[in-house]
């Protein structure tokens, strides 16, 4: 089983590498649910769902344990979080009642929901969501995300009070990630054992576990949401080739899989009474790009930073990758978000790169540096379309493989010049803060969340405004300074928005999206990329 910690790559909702290409899905909206031909009688008790996923979790326990997008699809069917959030991108109480800040925002009262039990018949209360935020302030992998905690008090048996150094306005979203997800006392004593052996409040129980093959969760048959689950059992399949994922399904091995492959889209998009197909949108599309380390040579100058985003050809990568479905990005926020602001990022103009090389060679020599990717023959290439657009500029890149564990943690350490990379799904702008905030950058050799390193006061100082300023036109000004400035210092080299991951299902399997909040309100439908992830405990299947 491959399990690689590195303490703080975090990646809560998934720092995913594995960019995706070819993807050219079906035009129009996201499908979801039934198509016409099928009646829809409302939800069934009972069946199994065999649901392929692209990757093994790196581990279950959210205190331990790395997440990506197949993490929070395996362990989310057993642990749930204090928060969630909604179709519109605002978060919501879950397993808490409430969260109310102060006047001043450096205080949130957190109300824990009653009524609520650990499969291990344990109740939830107060002071076990106490711990479990006293434990992700103090683990390795999730202490930097709570920096701005000064201390947790409990207020009374089902009430938790989280006082701050500063204020934190979006604070509840980061609850509604790993470092929300709360687990039993015996978890948190045994953390090897919660690692493989989940214990949670979910609709769903642990059953079984084969590394790097499968997880089978069953019904939990004293949930606390009325009614739920409908699924008696869900294994998750592990089938990393996207083509094996595929044949599979088409072959009835699995119910539904995750997938960004053109050809898979296109030949199940078409085949609407037998597949239904789901894509994230909005908030929830992370972004392709590639990640550039600014402490390192030759990329230090940002001449050479501008070079490479003047000489990227986004819509030829577009064109050649996504079938010119995808929209290109000039930020971490689509055009479709709130935060967005327009305008200043370097446009493809071969003439203008050629020229900057030219100039930085006169003063310095040859411009050279290497690129490393994931062997995945999808992310290549892309991969070797952006080593051409800067060769035909002047500079000489070469490649180096390396798998995603490796490149992650080279990432985190500096070891790296450029990478692909995939990243920016947050559905408030302040989780981007410890990425990019010049207080999460750190030396080469020393665990970095801001992984380019870039040390900038105006970009900093407006993410903390953006962090405590409560007034949403002030927020909303704060991240356009953000984006100007990621505009004309180049960390990244933005491509696209990846809106083309997509799950992709039999007929029978319904709910996929269309999840209910406890209050009644719908659900974010899916979040994560290239492979979208959503909720499990109220699917259903409309025959067994």
């Amino acid at each position: 089983m491959r399990r690689w910690r590195t303490p703080a790559t975090l990646v809560l909702a998934a720092t995913v590498l594995l960019a995706c290409s070819g993807q050219r899905p079906v035009a129009g909206p996201p499908q979801s649910g039934a198509p016409a031909t099928v009646p829809v009688t409302g939800p069934v008790q009972g069946g199994r769902l065999v649901y392929a996923l692209s990757a093994d979790a790196n581990g279950f326990n959210p205190l331990t344990d790395q997440f990506a997008a197949q993490s929070y699809s395996m362990a989310g069917t057993i642990i749930e979080a204090l928060v969630s959030v909604d179709a519109e991108g605002d978060w919501k109480p879950y397993l808490a009642e409430s969260l109310t800040p102060n006047d001043t925002y450096d205080e949130w009262t957190i109300k824990v929901r009653s009524g609520i039990s650990f499969s291990d018949g344990m109740s939830l209360t107060g002071d076990i969501v106490k711990a479990n935020l006293e434990a992700q302030k103090k683990s390795p992998l999730t202490a930097a995300v709570f920096v701005p905690i000064k201390s947790f008090e409990l207020a009374d048996p089902m009430t938790v009070k989280v006082v701050l150094n500063q204020p934190w306005v979006a604070f509840p979203y980061y609850l509604s990630t790993q470092t929300g997800m709360i687990v039993p006392p015996a978890s948190l004593n045994d953390p090897k054992a919660a690692s493989l052996k989940p214990v949670g409040t979910g609709p769903f129980l642990f059953k079984e576990y084969v590394p790097d093959n499968r997880m089978v969760v069953t019904r939990n048959p004293r949930y606390w949401r009325q009614g739920l689950p409908h699924l008696d059992e869900v294994e998750f399949r592990i089938l990393p080739d996207s083509q094996t994922r595929a044949q599979t399904l088409e072959a009835g091995g699995v119910d539904a899989i995750g997938t960004s492959r053109d050809e898979d889209l296109t030949k199940f998009g078409a085949l609407k009474d037998a597949y239904t197909i789901h894509r994230a949108q909005g908030m929830a599309v992370a972004e392709y790009m590639f990640l550039l380390n600014t402490e390192v040579a030759p990329l230090d100058d940002v001449r050479v930073r501008k070079a490479m985003a003047h000489a990227t050809d986004r819509k030829a990568v577009i064109s050649t990758l996504r079938g010119g479905l995808t929209e290109q990005a000039d930020g971490p926020w689509s055009k479709d978000s709130k935060w967005y602001a327009p305008g200043g990022y370097p446009e493809y103009d071969l003439a203008k790169a050629s020229a900057l090389v030219k100039e930085v060679e006169a003063e310095k020599g040859p411009l050279r540096f290497e690129l490393i990717s994931t062997p995945d023959p999808n992310t290549m290439q892309g991969v070797e379309l952006a080593q051409d657009m800067w060769r035909k500029a002047g500079m000489e890149v070469s490649i180096k493989q390396a798998d995603q564990a490796d490149l992650i943690n080279r990432a985190i350490t500096g070891n790296f010049t450029a990478t692909v990379w995939t990243q920016f799904s947050a559905q408030d702008p302040d989780g981007e803060y410890i990425w990019m905030h010049q207080g999460y950058a750190k030396p080469i050799g020393a665990v970095s969340l801001n992984m380019t390193r870039l040390k900038d006061d105006t970009l900093s100082k407006a993410f903390d405004v953006g962090r405590m300023n409560p007034d949403e036109a002030a927020r909303k000004a704060a991240y356009k300074t953000v984006q100007e400035r990621l505009r004309e210092l180049v960390p990244y080299i933005f491509v696209d928005h990846l809106n083309t991951g997509a799950i992709v299902a039999k007929t029978k399997v319904r709910g996929i999206g269309e999840h209910v909040l406890p209050d009644g309100e719908k659900g974010l439908p899916l979040t994560g990329s290239p492979i979208p992830y959503h909720p499990f405990g109220q699917l259903w299947v409309s025959e067994r």
